[in-house]
């Protein structure tokens, strides 16, 4: 049953993996289902040597023991309730999530590393899972808030592209929504090209309105099915659609945008949208798979 299936978690021993734990051990209980963490062992090209340096330790011990049972213990003190289950794995961490992600519920990572400026960029771990993640994928960011339970903030703010119409995004905004006793907030951006508004002086303001109205027409088709039991905003807003979700997800508890899936591709390919909001989002962001 897809309900029963785990929330699961990539560790690898720094500080923004530690906070992806927190936030999906909260996700767990909020769902009720198991949390696993996964460790794999060949993260160590990325940061583990360093890590085993600072802890003055050898880097299989660092590896195997240190880093998944201090984040399994951090989990279960978090939330004790939710049933824990870990692996260490001798793979890259690209290709172990990647098969995870198969049979998950959800899949969460931290950002790359352990300074303001990695804090700021995407690592390539993270960026390559979310570029191919078989089920909806979380990558935790913002250091201002880890938690998933309760909404500090009561907002979920959700991207609704050109084609909205049974949007899976959309939906797992109205779950996420119903689980943290959120209000939705369903964007569109919206853009009126240059040469639009340069046709004819008296003309000038026409192409624009157009353009807002087809925003606001689409944003209503995306909505049309929503549940009488969510409390939903919306708002189309004009400006590249990457800079005003970055924007709308300061005072949020999440920023939910939708990846079509390609079938001539292998997994999923990011759009410069949701490339962008990996980047810049102010909170956790959820890349959803959406079927063409």
């Amino acid at each position: 049953m897809a309900m029963d299936l785990p929330v699961v978690v990539g560790v690898d021993g720094s500080e923004p993996s530690l906070r992806a734990v927190d936030w999906a051990a909260d996700e767990a209980a909020l769902r009720g289902v198991p949390l696993r963490l996964v460790y794999a062992s060949l993260w160590e090209r990325y940061e583990g040597a360093a890590l085993a340096e600072e802890l003055g330790k050898p880097s299989e011990r660092v590896r195997a023991e240190e880093i998944v049972e201090s984040a399994s213990l951090r989990a279960n003190l978090r939330r004790a309730e939710v049933k824990i289950t870990t692996d260490v794995l001798p793979e890259e961490p690209e290709y172990t999530l990647l098969r995870e992600s198969r049979t998950a519920s959800l899949l969460v990572t931290g950002t790359r590393g352990r300074s303001a400026l990695t804090e700021a960029l995407l690592g390539s771990v993270s960026l390559t899972v979310a570029a191919h993640a078989h089920c909806p994928m979380v990558v935790v960011r913002g250091s201002h808030d880890n938690r998933a339970q309760p909404a500090t903030h009561g907002r979920i703010v959700v991207g609704v592209g050109e084609k909205p119409t049974s949007s899976a995004a959309v939906r797992f905004a109205f779950e996420e929504a119903r689980l943290r006793g959120a209000e939705v907030e369903a964007v569109r951006a919206w853009r009126c090209p240059a040469h639009e508004t340069t046709d004819h002086p008296l003309l000038a303001g026409e192409p624009a309105r157009l353009h807002e109205q087809r925003a606001v027409e689409g944003l209503e088709a995306a909505l049309q099915e929503t549940p009488d039991d969510v409390r939903l905003r919306r708002r189309t807003v004009e400006g590249h659609a990457r800079t005003v979700l970055s924007d709308a997800s300061h005072d949020a508890d999440l920023l939910i945008v939708g990846a079509k899936r390609r079938q001539r591709h292998f997994g999923l390919q990011l759009s410069r949208v949701t490339h962008g909001v990996l980047h810049h989002s102010a909170c956790p962001v959820v890349i959803v798979p959406e079927p063409e």
